[in-house]
Formats: C-alpha cells, structure tokens, sequence
C-alpha cells in the first residue's frame, strides 16, 4: 500500500483484480511486442506519476505472460492487447494472490499490525528462493515490486543482486512514482516504460469501474476534472468534502511564501485524527503543487536549480512525515504547519 493510500481507496478493485486497462496504449504495446520478439528484457521500469495505472498495467502484463508461457505461439503473435479473460485460471489466481508463478514485494505490516514505511531486505531475499524454486510452477515467474521507491537500502541491494544474473524465464515489473530516484545500478539494467497521466475521460471511466459507480455520476466527473490524470487522486477526492479541501489548501498554496496561522488551523481541523481520506487529499494536493513547480522551472534554469533542489529535498521529507503521520496516526495540525513551515522556507 502506497504512504497516501486511505481506506476509502481499499474497498476499490486492488490492480491485480482489474482486467481492464484505460489509457496507456502505447506502453502495453511495447510490452506485448516485446514479449513475443522471444527477447523481452527481464526487468521492466514503469515510471510515472501516482495512480495513474501502472500497477494494473504490471498485473495486467504478468497475467498475460503467465497465460501465454510460449512467446511465439499462435495466440500471442495474434495477439493485438495484454487482455486476459477474467474467467482465465491464470486471472483468478492472480486475482485471489494465489499464482505460484507471480511474486510481489510491497510494504506489509509489522509485528504490531502497523504498515511498514518500506520494504525491508527480508521480504525481498524471498525472490531467491521464489526465483529458485522448481517445485511451485514451471515457465515464466513474474515478480512486480509495487514500488521500488519503497525499498530500504538493503532491500534494493538485495535485489539489484537479482538483477544482475537473472534466472532464466524470468521478469520483474518496478513501479516507480519518482524514477529519477532509482539507484542508478538498478536502472541500468532494466527498460525504461514512462506513462502518462490519463485523460480526463480514461480517469473517469477507470474510477468509475473500480469503484462500481456510474460514467455519468457528477461527483466522480468533478473528481475527475480535479485529479490530473490520476484515479487514485480522482478515488481520493470523490466527496465534496475532499474536493472543498483540495481548494482550500490550494489557496493557502497560492499565498506562499506567506503564511497564514489562523487558516493552517482551520486546516488541521477540518482533517481530522482519523480521517485518512482527508489526509491523503491534502498530500495529495501538496504532492500536484509540488510536482507542477519541478516540471515548470523559470526562464533562467541555472538560478533556478538551487530552488528546485530545495523543493525536492522538502517534498521528500513531507513524503515520510505523511507515511508516519497515517501509519502511527499521529495528530494531523502539527503535521499541517511543518508542510507549510518547510514549503514557505523553499519558497523565499
């Protein structure tokens, strides 16, 4: 689970459930006509920002290959799509977790039942024996790394061992939120797949199936029209409550470097101790604010970079609080000063 997924985003259809994909045409080509060259790199980097279907692009991907284990069979090289039936056993299994074949490291919970802030080295050594093992399944053996953002620095050397001499029939699918920090070593060995943010229109249609809703229905068109590109920002915001939060802290974003006490305490409140939908909004928010300056830097970019740098550096540190704020449910004001604290400091 992702540091800004809420509860509200848990009751959706989790991507290895989602047979469908919207948008990303494009890379779901690349992947298909890589696989049925015979040559498929074995490890795959999918980049991008968050929520936007690289997960279920993975899923949908080690679906396909664990259906399809012969790359030059007829019915991959007709194939025009990744579509696997849901019907398919291969589907369901992957659907219910329970594929000998797939393998995915994400954060889980601790001893005392509290999401971990990343993946640790001992979850990921389980590819060796996943990768090592004879007796589960024979073919193809997938494992996606949802995200590689998350592995600790054990964790990441632990697989970048992996990666290195890879076994045969093997693929890993990376999903990264911020490919630019990767380490380096693990980028160089694998294929670059960046996507997009979705339409307008593919962000309704995706939300609206995961959350059985309907195409047409108001709330979720606003939603849409909110998220940039992203269904999990669109699932987010569904509310009116969360869409008048995004304005809100978008117009305290707005007044910056300035800053206003009395609206930052309104703020807090309005977020609640434990209201995880509201917090994911508003990081949500800060994350969009926070991306659209990295992307758009002043004329002149050398007087710019010491800025950027800045801004980067406190995005990073605003990312941990908030993983720590909802794993420990720790109160959400002082959480709401220290972004804005550190964002007016980056700002001047």
């Amino acid at each position: 689970m992702s540091p800004r997924q809420t509860e509200a985003e848990t009751t959706v259809a989790h991507p290895r459930e989602t047979t469908d994909l919207f948008g990303h045409r494009e890379a779901e080509a690349a992947l298909l006509n890589a696989y049925r060259s015979g040559r498929i790199a074995h490890a795959w980097l999918l980049g991008g920002a968050q929520g936007i279907g690289k997960a279920t692009l993975a899923y949908r991907m080690a679906r396909f290959v664990l259906a399809h284990r012969d790359p030059l069979a007829g019915q991959v090289q007709r194939a025009t799509t990744l579509q696997v039936d849901a019907d398919d056993p291969v589907a369901r299994q992957v659907a219910a977790g329970a594929h000998g074949g797939l393998l995915t490291l994400e954060r889980s919970l601790n001893d005392k039942g509290v999401m971990r802030t990343v993946i640790t080295v001992d979850e990921t050594r389980e590819t060796i024996s996943f990768f090592g093992s004879t007796a589960a399944v024979e073919g193809w053996r997938v494992c996606i790394v949802d995200t590689v953002d998350e592995l600790n620095p054990n964790a990441a050397n632990a697989l970048l061992k992996i990666l290195e001499e890879p076994p045969q029939q093997s693929l890993f699918l990376l999903i990264s939120h911020a490919p630019a920090r990767v380490l380096p070593t693990i980028l160089s060995r694998c294929r670059k797949l960046a996507l997009r943010p979705l339409s307008e229109a593919d962000v309704v249609g995706a939300a609206a199936q995961a959350a059985r809703l309907s195409g047409d229905d108001p709330a979720l068109v606003e939603a849409a029209g909110a998220a940039e590109g992203s269904v999990a920002r669109a699932l987010t915001l569904l509310g009116g409550d969360n869409l008048k939060l995004q304005q809100r802290t978008a117009a305290l974003l707005a007044s910056l470097p300035r800053v206003d006490p009395r609206e930052l305490h309104a703020l807090g409140d309005s977020l609640g101790l434990s209201d995880r939908v509201a917090l994911g909004a508003f990081v949500d928010s800060i994350e969009a604010w926070v991306a659209e300056r990295l992307r758009a830097p002043d004329l002149d970019a050398n007087a710019s970079l010491p800025r950027l740098a800045r801004l980067a550096e406190v995005w990073e540190k605003i990312a941990r609080a908030a993983r720590d704020t909802q794993d420990y449910n720790l109160e959400r004001k002082p959480f709401v000063f220290s972004v804005f604290g550190m964002l007016a400091e980056a700002t001047r």
